[in-house]
């Protein structure tokens, strides 16, 4: 079980780097905006979560529940002046595609999570989002 962990966060970690962006918490990379330091690891944690906690990912084959996770979109989105007086100065959605296995058909089924993050001085935190047009995060 550990080691299927660890491979979903190294395929998790590549997914992100092929988009361009490298996981890691702590201080903004050169170019990158600042306001989203830290993001990219919060993200990688939600993958990690969605295994043991998701629906889809209840049924397991071989110990494994779910498969092939990948970042479908980040949004930003807007921030409330309530959540500006509470510190918040980032906001985004993100979406997740991966797939689950299903004891019905013997096969893995495709599934998708959404997340929004805001962030609040250096710390990011995590709440479920309503589902997202995968390609754009663009709100239905």
């Amino acid at each position: 079980m550990r080691l299927n962990a660890l491979i979903l966060l190294s395929a998790l970690a590549l997914t992100l780097t092929a988009c361009g962006q490298e996981p890691g918490a702590g201080a903004a990379k050169p170019g990158e905006d600042p306001r989203y330091a830290g993001l990219d690891a919060q993200i990688l944690k939600w993958g990690g979560d969605l295994e043991q906690t998701n629906a889809a990912c209840r049924e397991k084959v071989n110990g494994k529940g779910c498969q092939d996770f990948e970042v479908a979109c980040k949004g930003e989105r807007p921030i409330s002046p309530a959540e500006q007086a509470h510190g918040v100065t980032a906001k985004v959605v993100a979406a997740m595609t991966f797939n689950g296995w299903s004891s019905k058909t013997a096969d893995y089924r495709p599934a998708s999570a959404f997340a929004e993050f805001a962030k609040a001085g250096n710390a990011w935190t995590r709440s479920e989002a309503k589902p997202v047009n995968l390609a754009t995060c663009a709100a239905y």
